[in-house]
């Protein structure tokens, strides 16, 4: 989670696409809640490590889902969308999660994936062969979902049997359940052979009129014998260029859980990592399909074995895309796993028998970790709260990693300095009292000068609260960031 607050500064409201693996909370993964907390009571309760015994796991979950789920909708950009994969044990309670995070108006879809592709005879009730996929967007309004490529079995479908100029089509059906006042007559096909009407309960979807129109332009198939029921001839020139994504996909489509083990083998052939819950790089290239554009940054935040950053490489290479990724994981194995799958990727396994994983995809990344905290604990070291230019010099460095210039400050307006990104401004005082009372709402917004330097730089307002809502910081190119915890802890110790 310290990772996640990191990019909050440099990356609130950029990342497009969110896919994100956590715990699926089986009770045979042993698992422990690793936030820091400071409640001693907090501390016993969380640090145990989290199996089918504990009676309090779902509850645990939840309190490390929730805090992470808040920080990534920060970082999605106002189009983007999250997509998470859980099953059943923790479905019903993530959706509860993302609803309160997200809104249940942004809910996009429960996708299913069919997971495995044989049933297990040995399940005790049921043989389990799917996972879920549960998307919501940041704004169902701005959210926009891009087709999926067509596919040669779905062209397939499409064929010229009377050698009609305009190409390969498809008969659609004339008939439809909807109510149409003149859907409702007599059809003499040019056979001779008389319909009397719609099947039972239907009605036809044009009119007479226009279905003369439609056979005149050749646009009805009757049949090799001229004699058949009617049928809409659809072409394949005319169709939407894609196919519009469903919420079941299947193994045939989108891989299953042997194949993601077998491309992680062909990667590590000597040393297997071992993960429970691997995806196929072609799962995840669904998801950028479906919710990027070339050019996207995409996040996972429980990266594993690194198959998000796998499917981008392979994405970009596929379609010429510069997509960026950033994946999260833990020190354990994140350089030695994580980032080593990636390093392959990139530059080829030799013995992989995929002819694209052989020779590399290209492209490349940086690997970094997260260092230790700027010592805020040394700005707060005297009895009193940090000065303006103290404080100004911690936050504009977090935020920016550049260096801190003291002569940009305009304490009259909260300027600190500016950043590649940002106009940075801080809005504190060292007086207890006054920094109550202190907040970012919209007079004070009126206030800032205006932004100088493009229309895509923002501004970053460091203050203890705010009064606006997303909608009006987004429209007042505003990126809201709180003042450091420990600041109020100070606060508070000063108030006793």
């Amino acid at each position: 989670m310290l990772a996640l607050k990191a990019l909050l500064p440099t990356h609130a409201g950029k990342v497009k696409c969110i896919y994100i693996d956590p715990p699926y909370n089986t009770g045979n993964e042993g698992w422990a809640y690793n936030d820091k907390v400071n409640s001693p009571m907090m501390k016993d309760w969380l640090a145990k490590t989290i199996d089918r015994e504990d009676a309090t796991r779902h509850d645990k979950w939840c309190c490390m889902m929730l805090p992470r789920l808040k920080l990534l909708r920060e970082l999605m950009s106002e189009d983007g969308a999250i997509f998470v994969s859980i099953d059943d044990n923790e479905v019903q309670h993530l959706r509860c999660l993302m609803d309160e995070v997200f809104g249940e108006e942004n809910f996009v879809a429960n996708i299913i994936w069919e997971k495995v592709y044989s049933p297990k005879g040995t399940a005790k009730y049921f043989s389990e062969n799917h996972d879920h996929i549960v998307c919501y967007a940041k704004g169902i309004g701005d959210f926009n979902r891009k087709l999926l490529p067509r596919t040669k079995e779905a062209n397939a479908r499409y064929n010229n049997p009377d050698k009609d100029p305009r190409g390969d089509w498809k008969p659609g059906d004339l008939s439809a359940r909807n109510f149409y006042g003149d859907g409702t007559y007599s059809i003499t096909c040019p056979g001779g052979r008389v319909i009397e009407g719609p099947p039972p309960g239907n009605y036809w979807r044009y009119s007479k009129k226009r279905l003369a129109e439609l056979d005149a332009d050749n646009r009805i198939w009757w049949g090799q014998d001229k004699n058949q029921v009617p049928a809409i001839k659809r072409f394949l020139s005319e169709v939407q260029d894609g196919l519009v994504p469903e919420t079941i996909w299947t193994y045939k489509e989108v891989g299953h859980t042997q194949e993601a083990k077998k491309v992680l083998m062909e990667l590590f052939p000597d040393d297997l990592p071992d993960f429970t819950t691997l995806k196929t790089p072609r799962l995840i290239q669904r998801i950028l399909q479906i919710a990027t554009d070339k050019d996207s940054l995409i996040l996972d935040s429980f990266a594993g074995s690194g198959t998000t950053g796998h499917a981008v490489l392979k994405q970009n290479a596929e379609d010429g895309g510069t997509r960026r990724f950033i994946l999260i994981e833990c020190e354990e194995y994140a350089d030695k796993i994580t980032a080593e799958r990636l390093r392959r990727c990139i530059k080829g396994v030799a013995t992989a028998k995929d002819e694209k994983l052989r020779t590399g995809y290209g492209g490349s990344f940086s690997y970094f970790k997260l260092g230790a905290a700027v010592a805020l604990q040394t700005i707060l070291e005297s009895k009193d709260l940090p000065t303006y230019e103290t404080l100004a010099a911690y936050v504009f460095f977090t935020a920016t990693g550049e260096e801190f210039n003291p002569v940009a400050i305009k304490r009259k307006t909260g300027f600190i300095g500016r950043s590649k990104g940002y106009d940075v401004y801080l809005l504190y005082t060292p007086e207890i009292e006054a920094l109550k009372e202190l907040a970012l709402d919209l007079p004070t917004v009126r206030k800032l000068p205006p932004v100088k330097g493009g229309k895509d730089r923002k501004r970053l307002v460091y203050a203890p609260t705010r009064f606006m809502d997303d909608a009006l910081l987004h429209q007042n190119g505003i990126v809201f960031a709180q003042l450091p915890y420990e600041i109020y802890e100070r606060v508070e110790k000063a108030a006793r």
